[in-house]
This record gives C-alpha cells, structure tokens and sequence, in this order.
C-alpha cells in the first residue's frame, strides 16, 4: 500500500473517532442531571401540569414540593433562569435535597430552563460539566448556556420585540429573564415562562425568588433586586445580612425594564418577586481560561488586577469567590427573607431546618450535602 493510501486512512479513521466522540459528547449533554429528592420531598410534579401545551418536550422540568404539617406561608425558589449560572441552580438543588419544612410549604424549581442545560454558548470554551466530590463518590451537574437550545428555537429575529413593544437583541428571544410573563401562545422560551407564571398563580405563591449570578463588573452584583410590593420585606433582609457580614445592594425593579421575573411576577400576580445575583467570575469578559476550576474556585488574575484597578463592582482577591460563598450567600438571603415574611405577616410564615449555615458550607464544601442518588 502507498504511504499517501496510509495517509489517507488514517485521516479518515481519525475523521470517524472525532466524529464518534462528538456524537457522544453531544448525547451525554442531553442527559438529565440527577436531583435526589430529600426527605423533606412530598410530592413532584411537572411544569406541564400547569401548562399542558408542554406535555413531551424537552422544557418540561420537575418542580419539588416541600410541605410542612403547620400551616403558613408558600415561598416559590427558582434556579437555572440562566444555566451558566451555577450557584443559582446549585442553591435549588441543595434546598431539595437537604431542607426539612415543618410549617408552610416550599416549591423549587432547580432547572427552570431545562433546555438551556443541554447545550453551551458558543465561542465561550466553557466547561461542558461541573464535578463534585461527596461522600458518595462524584456527583456531576452540567454547566449550560444563558439562553434556550436553538435546536428547541431557532431562528432568532434581527430585534426581538417583546411582549410590551420593547426592542431587544435577536438573541434575547431565547432568554427565559425576557419573556415574562410569558403567553400561551407564544415562542417556545415565551411558554415556559407562561409555565411558571401559571406555578406562581395557581398555588398563589407568597415570596418568589429568582435566583442568578453576574459577572464581577456588571453593576447589579451581590444584590437582591426586588418589585416595590417587596421593599420593605427586602429591607428588612439586606440589614439582617449586614449582621452577618453578608452585605448587599438593594435594587428596586424598574418599572420600565420589562420581561423580567422581578418585574412581571410581581405585575402578573400576588407575589413578593425578588431577583438576587451573586459573583460568577466565568460569565465575566476580563476573565482568563473558563474551564471548571474558574467556575467552582472563582479564581481569575484578571479579576484581581481589575479589583487593583477600581473596575469591579464587588471586592476581588486572589481567594475569589468560590461556588461554596456564592450558595451560602443564596441560602443566607433566602433565609432571611422568610423569617422577615413571617415577621411583617404572621400568617405567612415559613419554617424549614436542615440546611448548612454560610460558615458550614464554606468549611466543609458543597459535594459534602449532596445525597447518594
């Protein structure tokens, strides 16, 4: 055989383990991430229970109920608006697996667009998975895009005009925090907000919390960003954390920005809405290699010489902001605010055990509260 024959069938060889390996890497993302249910787990249902029209699709996450035997309040939590952001997802996912609720009731929707856990963005070189070690053995999460799988939408407008005449980026389109409060009859993104507004609604939910995370130098950081109908509750919450020496900005929602949760749950129903963000060095634009250490670590030297330089929103040092603070601040604020609901209305009150302090959680790390599937 002649040496450029050789050639040849090596390249296509080659050619055919490449593609085989993309093959494969491209159906283990589809894989649905395994979410064990806790013991304080009553009941599941889906999110086409409250929206038929999503019956069989890929969108159709599972929504967890935690049920106490007292009476009070409803506290909706929602993780994985935005699938690049992992705190969010995670602090929803250890809620489900760890929290107890003994009066009132809890409803968590970990994944909320389910679709944008399927893919990457593009360009991006962003980690495909994220791995935690238990005391099980590894547990694994995937690590998504911002937006809805183009293969679930596509395509995207010039100017994606929204429900309220705005005109956005094309891409927004796919952006589950523009399409509130979502319609029935709409894009497929638009349908799972229309989804989990009918959540909000039908179990007339007291206190929604969207749950995200922002790169160092946007403005909005370490903040709760709240509907005016929950000022005050936020207030009360943001001076609890300040004793704790957790401190956060407090955003008022605007009222001409719409299409967000924190805007259009509070329009759109009788909740609290309140959006808080947290610190995710590997959403930012200054950060340098975006694989899984910069993820779960929160280490960038970029991020510090930024921090040196005054242009970051939120301090920054060669400790970072590793995913263990970033879902301790989620569940720190998460917590507060319940006990100041209960405060300001007696009877909506929610009380729930079994969840790591913020010191707990940065001591012992996270895989160390995630349940053997």
């Amino acid at each position: 055989m002649k040496k450029n024959q050789k050639i040849a069938i090596f390249l296509m060889c080659f050619s055919f383990f490449i593609a085989l390996w993309s093959a494969l890497e491209f159906i283990d993302q589809w894989k649905l991430d395994i979410i064990v249910e806790g013991p304080g787990v009553t009941r599941t249902a889906k999110l086409s229970d409250y929206f038929p029209e999503l019956q069989g699709e890929y969108c159709d996450t599972t929504i967890y109920f935690l049920e106490g035997d007292e009476p009070g309040g409803t506290v909706f939590v929602l993780g994985g608006t935005h699938p690049n952001e992992p705190a969010a997802m995670l602090t929803a996912v250890l809620l489900v697996e760890n929290a107890v609720v003994t009066q009132g009731r809890m409803i968590i929707i970990p994944q909320a667009n389910l679709s944008g856990f399927s893919h990457n963005d593009p360009q991006e070189g962003s980690p495909r998975k994220i791995h935690f070690e238990t005391p099980y053995g590894i547990r694994k999460f995937r690590y998504g895009s911002r937006a809805t799988n183009p293969i679930h939408q596509w395509p995207d407008p010039d100017i994606y005009i929204n429900q309220f005449g705005q005109s956005l980026s094309g891409s927004e389109t796919r952006n589950l925090n523009r399409g509130y409060p979502g319609t029935p009859d709409g894009n497929y993104t638009e349908k799972v907000c229309y989804g989990i507004m009918s959540v909000i609604r039908k179990e007339e939910c007291d206190l929604s919390i969207d749950l995200h995370e922002a790169s160092p130098e946007y403005p909005v950081i370490n903040a709760i960003v709240a509907h005016e109908r929950a000022i005050d509750l936020a207030s009360f919450a943001i001076l609890d954390l300040q004793m704790e020496n957790l401190n956060y900005n407090l955003e008022i929602s605007p009222p001409s920005f719409r299409g967000l949760t924190h805007r259009e749950w509070g329009d759109y129903s009788d909740t609290m809405a309140i959006l808080m963000e947290t610190a995710n060095a590997s959403q930012g634009r200054i950060r340098g290699r975006t694989d899984e250490a910069l993820v779960l670590t929160g280490k960038d030297k970029m991020y510090v010489k930024a921090a040196e330089l005054g242009r970051l929103y939120v301090p920054y040092d060669e400790n970072g902001h590793p995913i263990e603070e970033r879902v301790g601040r989620h569940l720190s604020a998460i917590k507060v605010l319940i006990d100041n609901m209960g405060f300001l209305f007696p009877d909506k009150m929610v009380q729930y055990h079994g969840i790591p302090s913020y010191q707990e959680l940065l001591e012992k790390g996270y895989g160390n509260y995630l349940l053997k599937p």
